[in-house]
C-alpha cells in the first residue's frame, strides 16, 4: 500500500532566481533543467510581480530612446 504524499516543502523565493527566469523568458532560451528548477522554486506570484516591473522598465527605456532620438 503506498502512502500518501506529504505536503510540498515551501518554496525558497529568490529575488534574482526570478529576475533571471522572467529575462530568459523574454528573451525566449532557457535550458529545460534550469526551467524545471525555477518551476520548483519561483512562485507565481513573484514571476508576475518581476514581469510587470520588467515590461514597465522595458516601455520607459524605450520612450526615452525614442525621446533620445528624436
Amino acid at each position: 500500500m503506498a502512502s500518501a504524499p506529504g505536503p510540498h516543502p515551501p518554496r525558497k523565493g529568490n529575488l534574482w532566481r526570478t529576475v533571471k527566469a522572467v529575462a530568459w523568458s523574454m528573451l525566449g532560451v532557457r535550458k529545460g533543467s534550469e526551467w524545471q528548477e525555477d518551476g520548483v522554486q519561483v512562485t507565481p506570484l513573484q514571476v508576475i510581480a518581476v514581469g510587470l516591473v520588467a515590461i514597465f522598465l522595458f516601455v520607459l527605456g524605450l520612450m526615452a530612446l525614442v525621446k533620445w532620438l528624436v
